[in-house]
């Protein structure tokens, strides 16, 4: 019997127990802390933020499952077994909740709809004529699995579609791509709406500081979605308040939630949501993490698996 071992605090675990078996009757779910003894035999780790230590108190853990598709969650535990594999969270319904989420915020930031909502603040009639969606340069950076859904769904708009990634990603129809760090500040210069999808690693951490950010052209918005450590936010607040960066859409932060004393609570043309542009949907991720508990079971290799080395 497939054995799963769930964490998340602060949210009904009913919905998911109830995905989870309407997929795999036979499964034994088990909420924590009713985790039972490491000796109760080989289990799969389905989980959000456990506690430091916890994870390296069961080693009958096959497997660790993250509920999100960030993995910093887990690999910042200084007691995560050093071998135990990682598979981070790729179903469609998290694809189709980023790729929503983005479509939303470049349309916003190209209609003007962060300066519409101070305007409205302060009652001020004053109007802001979009150019054309074929005029505006969107740039993806990061083209992951959830970058390539994201980026894709911005083409039927008309957008110019280009996207950044560490490393070669093969063709994609419609999309300008460039890969590695000699191309990112050219990269970002051509860009009008930069979208941050990529994931939290020693190189993304303040990749997006003054002097990157200063690249991008007078009036271009800024959207982060993917992990809150790429922006240094004190420099997207200065420039923000130059003019020189318009608006920006900010899903993410380094704290979260953000302190409510934040400088940024109050700054015009910011759009502020609580890290909800992606959020996992228990049906589509309970077939998602059975798939590949079944791939494990058989051999093979589950689909996303963290690379230690590369840090996601």
């Amino acid at each position: 019997m497939t054995r799963i071992l769930f964490y998340l605090e602060d949210y009904s675990h009913d919905i998911w127990r109830e995905s989870l078996l309407k997929v795999a009757p036979n499964i034994e779910f088990r909420s924590y802390p009713d985790w039972g003894t490491p000796g109760d035999g080989a289990a799969y780790a389905f989980v959000w933020e456990p506690k430091p230590g916890l994870l390296a108190k069961y080693p009958n853990i096959k497997a660790v499952f993250s509920l999100g598709a960030g993995v910093d969650h887990l690999t910042r535990d200084p007691d995560l077994p050093p071998n135990l594999p990682i598979i981070r969270m790729g179903d469609d319904g998290l694809k189709e909740g980023m790729a929503e989420f983005v479509a939303m915020s470049v349309l916003m930031h190209h209609r003007g709809i962060p300066s519409m909502i101070t305007k409205q603040r302060n009652k001020d009639w004053g109007r802001f004529f979009a150019p054309a969606a074929k005029h505006v340069r969107v740039g993806i950076l990061g083209f992951g699995a959830l970058g390539q859904v994201a980026a894709k769904t911005l083409l039927p708009f008309g957008y110019k579609v280009a996207a950044w990634s560490r490393t070669e990603k093969e063709p994609v129809e419609g999309i300008t791509l460039h890969h590695g760090a000699d191309s990112l500040d050219a990269f970002i210069s051509d860009t009008d709406i930069l979208v941050g999808l990529l994931p939290s690693t020693a190189e993304t951490q303040g990749l997006l500081n003054k002097k990157r950010l200063s690249l991008l052209p007078k009036g271009a918005s800024i959207v982060n979605a993917g992990r809150g450590t790429l922006i240094v936010l004190d420099d997207l607040k200065a420039l923000m308040e130059e003019g020189h960066i318009a608006g920006a859409t900010l899903d993410v932060f380094p704290e979260e939630p953000l302190p409510r004393d934040h400088l940024l609570w109050g700054l015009d043309n910011l759009i502020i949501t609580p890290h909800i542009a992606a959020i996992t949907r228990p049906d589509t991720a309970a077939e998602y993490v059975m798939r590949n508990i079944a791939r494990i079971e058989q051999g093979n290799a589950p689909e996303n698996l963290l690379d230690a080395n590369r840090g996601y």
